[in-house]
């Protein structure tokens, strides 16, 4: 198989498997995420083929935002019962469909069946969780620095497509760039395929860090139905203010990013002369210097005092967001946003990751980030439908902006209330 003739050419080099996981993982949340990221270039066109408002289409954005978040715990769980090759091969699966499907789609109840429900809950089966777990489960040294690599090709991905995406859309139309988003999942699907394996042991070996000399023996058959894992999970983790406190400031997490910049920085450009493609340049660079700020995050967290690491990175991200409808929203300002806003982009994604696992130990780090990544797209729909409705009812984004940016202070302000000695959540 190839993951064994893998295996073996990583270990003459003296590198451990775990390092292809990260490399099939990032491959596949990249595409995955350009997935979740290209609605925002398709917004002015469905307008107009179809004349749909923005408040309309916001609202099959704002669901499958909700969904994505909502199906974390129980992907977490899935992954634990059936393995993670498997529940990545099915959300692949789930959303090419949807995607295929939308390619003939004419009426608005279409666009909310298929790009909020289908594509919700197809994205939402590996969202951030299966980064979270390839961390947890295949490195004991250098877990930070994991995350911080995986969360960047999410964030990334959401951006990085965006230009080329943009191009296609405005030469050949929206759906020959969705076609193409379809192709580059079915690569996806082909590299997980190949390389992903559930752990370590399946290559006859122990975790990356792990000083142990004897490969680790396959865990016991885990028969935990779903629902009975993720709620059980969710009741225990309810108990601690810890739990809420994450929650509440990675919902505010999720509507001051995905569920604003991502959806509707482009139409809110359009709204002030810059062309499409200009703007989703714009979004790009915010990859880039995502993808640098992210990974350092990762490496961060490793060192340093996360909740200080999370109160750096919600008030930066506050100011920046407060700043832009002063920017004018020339070459410069946006620039200067793109910068500071793109560094922070998710960000905060390793330090949550890492104050989850100490509260709540490895077992069950990944279920219970499940829940508050649930947080996270809960914020991201409400933020995305909102600025719709902003956009339709006072003709302007500005206010959506204005309120995110102050939320982000609040966050700021609220993550400092953990305590500093990790107290860890039995679990029952």
């Amino acid at each position: 198989m190839i993951s064994n003739w893998l295996s073996a050419v990583l270990a003459r080099r003296n590198i451990h498997y775990g390092w292809a996981m990260v490399a099939v993982t990032f491959l596949t949340a990249l595409i995955s995420a350009g997935t979740v990221g290209a609605p925002g270039v398709f917004i002015v066109p469905l307008q107009k083929e179809f004349g749909w408002s923005t408040a309309e289409i916001s609202s099959a954005l704002s669901i499958r935002f909700i969904l994505f978040g909502l199906m974390a715990p129980f992907a977490a769980a899935l992954m634990n019962r059936y393995g993670l090759r498997n529940v990545t091969l099915l959300a692949l699966l789930i959303v090419v469909s949807g995607l295929v499907a939308s390619l003939a789609m004419t009426q608005v109840w279409q666009l909310v069946l298929l790009w909020g429900v289908v594509i919700g809950i197809g994205t939402g089966m590996t969202a951030l969780v299966l980064g979270a777990t390839i961390a947890a489960r295949w490195f004991v040294a250098r877990r930070g620095l994991v995350v911080g690599i995986l969360t960047a090709s999410v964030a990334t991905g959401q951006l990085a497509f965006l230009p080329l995406l943009a191009s296609l859309t405005e030469a050949y139309g929206w759906r020959p760039a969705l076609a193409l988003v379809c192709v580059m999942l079915g690569l996806a699907a082909f590299a997980v395929l190949m390389v992903m394996r559930d752990r370590p042991s399946d290559v006859g070996l122990r975790p990356f860090g792990d000083e142990g000399t004897e490969p680790l023996s396959a865990p016991p058959l885990n028969t935990t139905p779903i629902m009975a894992a993720a709620l059980g999970t969710l009741r225990d983790a309810s108990k601690s203010g810890v739990f809420w406190i994450l929650f509440a400031t990675f919902f505010i997490c999720g509507a001051s990013t995905n569920g604003l910049v991502q959806v509707h920085l482009i139409p809110m450009c359009l709204d002030f002369g810059i062309p499409q493609v200009q703007a989703a340049s714009l979004l790009a660079a915010m990859g880039i210097f995502d993808f640098v700020g992210t990974i350092a995050s990762g490496w961060l967290s490793d060192r340093y005092d996360n909740r200080w690491l999370l109160f750096w990175y919600y008030g930066l991200r506050g100011l920046s967001l407060l700043f832009l409808p002063f920017s004018d929203f020339s070459l410069y300002g946006l620039s200067l946003f793109a910068m500071f806003y793109g560094l922070d982009w998710i960000a905060t994604v390793p330090p949550t990751v890492r104050l989850t696992t100490q509260r709540f130990g490895p077992e069950r780090a990944n279920l219970v980030f499940g829940w508050i990544f649930a947080g996270h797209q809960l914020g991201a729909g409400v933020a995305a439908f909102g600025a719709g409705v902003s956009r339709t009812v006072l003709q302007t984004y500005l206010p959506a902006f204005f309120v995110a940016g102050a939320l982000c202070v609040v966050a700021a302000v609220i993550v400092l209330a953990i305590s500093r000695t990790p107290k860890p959540v039995a679990a029952t």
